[in-house]
């Protein structure tokens, strides 16, 4: 039960820490919206922080913490492709970003399955 309760509160951290970020230093985010997506980069940078700090107080919270983990997962997956333009932008940047940006892309697998893994274990603790 205490990891369960860890891994829940390191979930809601790392979202609060990337709601937070999202705020503190919108450029860097900005660059990876596809421009595809109506509306300003801006616009998606800051609606992502609001997303991403809804979901850690959701997670964080007994009552929602399952639906909550789930929307995480969700949203893991949804946020893929600006990981793949990242990735795609930094090809003839210095190796360090290089290596940065491709780093990401396979940390996107274990998030998934991790808030999923949060949203099994709420629902077993509801069983008890």
């Amino acid at each position: 039960m205490a990891s369960s309760l860890s891994s829940h509160r390191l979930l809601a951290g790392l979202l609060v820490g990337a709601g937070v970020a999202h705020v503190a230093r919108p450029g860097l985010f900005d660059a990876m919206v596809p421009r595809a997506l109506p509306g300003t980069p801006r616009l998606w940078t800051y609606a992502s922080a609001a997303v991403e700090l809804a979901l850690a107080a959701g997670v964080a919270a007994p009552r929602t913490r399952r639906p909550a983990a789930l929307a995480t997962a969700a949203f893991f997956v949804a946020v893929s492709p600006a990981n793949v333009k990242m990735a795609y932008d930094c090809r003839d940047r210095e190796p360090v970003l290089r290596a940065a940006a491709l780093g990401r892309l396979p940390l996107q697998l274990p998030l998934v399955l991790w808030a999923y893994g949060v949203a099994r274990t709420a629902d077993k603790s509801r069983l008890r």
